[in-house]
């Protein structure tokens, strides 16, 4: 009997050094499919509209090209050409949305779930490359916009608009 609780503690010790801390409190706090595409939509609805086609960013989001090349190699594992980010909708939310779901997990862990800390604090990190310090002028009126679209009702699917789509079934 001795034997087999020390198994069971040897064990369980060994689990907590094979599974590292952080991937046991990102697994605790990783964002959901629903929060993902709620936070994908805001910042594609608050993206700056400069009014010029040739602005120096790309797609619905805005993004700048130097971003977007380790964005891409990082989710795709392939650079996307601004081109390709730009003409192609689909290729954009994809990639959006992959780093997206990295940053909203990073903030969701550190605000301890904390839903809308972490949606400014990833519209923080969207606009400035920091989770902080978007508290007055642009940067703070760009977060309220984020976070506003964040919690309309519209933003985030209802559990029928989250089934995925299947093909029709034939005629008979």
């Amino acid at each position: 009997m001795r034997l087999l609780v020390s198994g069971v503690l040897l064990s369980l010790g060994l689990s907590s050094l094979v599974l590292p801390e952080s991937s046991l409190a990102q697994a605790q706090s990783s964002a959901s499919e629903t929060q993902i595409n709620a936070m994908v939509e805001a910042l594609r609805l608050a993206a700056p509209k400069t009014g010029r086609a040739d602005d120096g960013y790309y797609s619905e989001w805005q993004v700048k090209p130097d971003t977007l090349k380790g964005w891409s190699k990082n989710c795709l594992k392939k650079e996307v050409t601004p081109t390709q980010f730009e003409n192609d909708a689909g290729l954009a939310r994809q990639v959006v949305s992959c780093i997206t779901r990295r940053e909203l997990s990073k903030q969701l862990t550190a605000t301890g779930n904390n839903e809308m800390a972490a949606v400014r604090g990833v519209a923080c990190w969207w606009m400035t490359g920091n989770y902080t310090g978007c508290n007055s002028g642009f940067t703070a009126d760009y977060v309220k916009k984020v976070a506003g679209y964040y919690q309309q009702p519209g933003s985030k699917p209802s559990s029928d608009t989250a089934k995925p789509v299947t093909s029709p079934s034939p005629k008979r």
